[in-house]
């Protein structure tokens, strides 16, 4: 049995250690969190395959959006509240099982329901990754939270941003059955992720320290309606992000291919580009959310990439290339703003503001998808991307937040 002085001396290290930032964990989550979505990318990565081979609609590629997105949504807010209160140290590496399975059922699948099954197992995997790999982030940030988020979540977008590459590089050329060879990856990340997992329980004081903490300052928190009011404009604003995302994520190498007429492997390249500038300015947004204030970034964010939103269904194939890789360096700046704003306003919710904030990402850009599909389908992919460039208005709401730094002591 522990003495007093030995419980007080124990409590002042697990203080201790939870002020100081755990950089090899950010970086092995960053890492992991790269492997899960290059290999998340490969879905709408061989949509153009996919059409081909089960002589799909663009509604049907929609759908299979849809069922990835949804699958990925339901299960994250409630893994995530699940959490809060039984820590599951071995969920991260128990979640890519699902992915490695959803890999190898994607690679051999012989049919449409086939594939609908394995995107849908795909995200299971991301519903238990994303608030796990969220909670652990924070637990590792060492109080720099914007700057743990923005790193765990760059490494997920530069993932993204390898998934038309690599399928330009392997899956076009040699056939979407290679898509086998990533089940490797599932479970190198298997591996990575139990590690990961042998840390977070060794280091469960960190969390007991960090709830302490947020309890002391929920005193300076804002009254419960206008929380609510806070947190209604926050999934607003994922709102128009995730759609707008979806439309280039889904359907961008469709409309260079109808618009432009260029060919399938030019397409995937300029959608690395965009992903690519999304990887970028991911990691710009937490620190300099740490700096200057979440709500002035989440203004910059999605505000600031509306003129060029506005103007890219206008310009030729370069100015296409060029606004396409600012509007993603400039959207993608907000997700880690919204994220740790959202967390300041519920303090002690880690993984259940997490879930709630993946889940309804992930959600609403599938469903957006099917919609968007289905409005391609009756219309043009030129005219989706018209409607679509007004949404980064929705920004003008970030007026209407309070600012959380004001009210600090």
């Amino acid at each position: 049995m522990k003495t007093f002085n030995e419980g007080a001396a124990a409590d002042t290290a697990a203080t201790l250690t939870a002020s100081q930032t755990v950089f090899p964990i950010l970086l092995a989550l960053s890492f992991s969190h790269l492997l899960n979505d290059t290999m998340q990318s490969l879905i709408p990565s061989i949509y153009p395959m996919v059409k081909d081979s089960f002589h799909l609609s663009f509604s049907q590629i929609g759908l299979i959006t849809f069922t990835f997105q949804v699958s990925a949504s339901v299960f994250q807010p409630l893994v995530g509240s699940y959490t809060d209160k039984r820590p599951q140290p071995y969920a991260l590496a128990i979640g890519m099982c699902f992915t490695l399975l959803g890999l190898v059922s994607l690679s051999m699948a012989s049919s449409f329901n086939i594939v609908l099954l394995s995107v849908g197992l795909i995200g299971i995997g991301s519903a238990v990754f994303h608030p796990e790999a969220s909670r652990v982030a924070r637990m590792a940030s060492g109080g720099r939270h914007g700057m743990a988020q923005s790193l765990f979540q760059v490494g997920g977008n530069a993932g993204s941003s390898l998934g038309p590459l690599l399928a330009a590089l392997i899956l076009l050329p040699y056939g979407r059955f290679q898509i086998i060879w990533f089940s490797l990856v599932a479970l190198l990340a298997i591996i990575i992720l139990s590690w990961v997992g042998g840390w977070y329980k060794q280091n469960l004081a960190r969390n007991v320290v960090k709830k302490a903490g947020s309890a002391v300052r929920q005193d300076t928190h804002l009254s419960k309606g206008k929380v609510v009011f806070a947190i209604t404009i926050l999934l607003l604003l994922i709102f128009s992000k995730y759609i707008y995302m979806s439309s280039i994520s889904s359907y961008f190498t469709f409309y260079l291919i109808d618009k432009f007429g260029v060919s399938i492997q030019s397409s995937q390249i300029y959608l690395f580009a965009f992903l690519f500038a999304v990887a970028a300015g991911t990691f710009i947004g937490g620190p300099v959310g740490d700096r200057i204030g979440r709500k002035y970034v989440i203004w910059i964010s999605i505000l600031g990439a509306a003129p060029f939103a506005l103007l890219l269904p206008y310009v030729n194939l370069f100015w296409t290339g060029v606004l396409s890789c600012i509007i993603g360096l400039i959207l993608s700046s907000a997700f880690s703003a919204i994220l740790v704003y959202a967390q300041e306003l519920i303090p002690g919710k880690v993984g259940m503001i997490a879930g709630l904030f993946f889940g309804f990402a992930f959600g609403i850009a599938g469903i957006g998808s099917a919609i968007l599909g289905s409005l391609a389908d009756q219309t043009s992919i030129e005219y989706v991307f018209r409607i679509c460039s007004f949404l980064p208005l929705i920004g003008l709401l970030t007026g209407f937040l309070p600012n959380l730094e004001k009210k600090k002591v």
